[in-house]
């Protein structure tokens, strides 16, 4: 029994001895086997004919792709060829403008058309610079007339007090101010679907009584009440008639009347 413990021991040092070893460790079976692992990139097929082993690639890395430029706005096409530097729309040039200007009194700033845009001066001359005189504001600052707003169709323009939503507003072409030329706003409902006042109150007068004046605006539960009550005995139709002919009674759409 001492003979084969000893021999055990030697075989289980002699295995340990191996594992340890340089030789063991730097292997081109190992080596070749850790490369070709998923961590580490893509691995050429390896060939016994090959000189010098295993050749190894780098891995592949996807080029990124090709985003192609976006089309930007044809704004030649709503530029003039040949007319006045000052008189160009604001996409049109390029200008250098400063905030240091006094609100609402004249400011001077200098401007460039842009790539393909030609026009003169008040001189007759073609000019690659000009100087442009505008009034100095934001464009948020700008009267209402001088932009345009998204519209809204969510929100009731009849109501107390008055509900507002959020716009996004663009300065007209012709329009030249500082800032952001698109900005949001707080605007009050405006929007109508089609109502007549001057219909629902002539309905409420006349046919007020059979609910007719709360068909039309699209209030049918309150038009099926005055119908079978027969107008609340008349003092519903009163009613109606006073509130309609104020504006406080609208359509059912929350829409303004036209």
């Amino acid at each position: 029994m001492s003979i084969l413990s000893e021999l055990f021991l030697k075989i289980r040092t002699l295995g340990f001895k191996l594992i340890m070893s340089p030789c063991f460790v730097f292997s081109p079976g190992l080596v070749s086997g850790y490369l070709s692992s998923p961590h580490v990139g893509q691995e050429a097929p390896y060939s016994r004919d090959a000189p010098h082993g295993p050749v190894i690639t780098s891995p592949v890395v996807p080029s990124a792709a090709s985003v192609s430029p976006t089309d930007k706005e044809n704004y030649t096409s709503k530029c003039p060829s040949g007319g006045l530097c000052s008189r160009l729309p604001a996409d049109c040039i390029e200008c250098n403008y400063q905030h240091n200007c006094t609100y609402g009194k004249p400011a001077s700033f200098s401007c460039k058309p842009r790539k393909g845009v030609h026009c003169i001066v008040k001189t007759g001359h073609q000019e690659s610079h000009f100087v442009l005189s505008i009034t100095c504001q934001f464009c948020w600052q700008l009267d209402p007339s001088q932009y345009r707003c998204s519209n809204s169709t969510n929100c009731m323009t009849v109501s107390c007090p008055r509900q507002r939503y959020n716009a996004t507003c663009d300065v007209l072409d012709h329009v030249h101010c500082l800032g952001r030329r698109r900005f949001q706003k707080r605007l009050f409902c405006n929007w109508t679907g089609g109502y007549k006042w001057s219909t629902a109150l002539a309905l409420s007068i006349t046919l007020g009584g059979f609910g007719a004046d709360r068909f039309y605006l699209g209030q049918w539960r309150e038009g099926l009440g005055k119908l079978f009550s027969f107008g609340g005995l008349g003092i519903w139709t009163l009613i109606d008639v006073l509130l309609i002919g104020v504006g406080y009674v609208g359509p059912a759409d929350g829409s303004l009347y036209i």
